[in-house]
């Protein structure tokens, strides 16, 4: 799981998200990365819909955002 950690922390700092806005976003939970960094077990649903989250990300200068 540290890698999965470790690619959610690059994806946030690239994409300029807090913790609260990935969690929301991704697995609708504002408290998603902190509990993951806390030792939160996943399921590995969860795992895929995190990295189809990342992989499919629209930056903030998608017409969705800037509605």
């Amino acid at each position: 799981m540290p890698d999965l950690i470790q690619q959610i922390e690059e994806f946030m700092d690239a994409h300029q998200l807090s913790e609260w806005q990935f969690g929301e976003q991704a697995v609708n939970d504002r408290h998603f990365v902190r509990q993951l960094r806390a030792g939160r077990d996943l399921r590995m649903s969860t795992v895929e819909r995190v990295r189809r989250f990342m992989t499919e990300f629209n930056s903030p200068t998608s017409p969705q955002e800037a509605a």
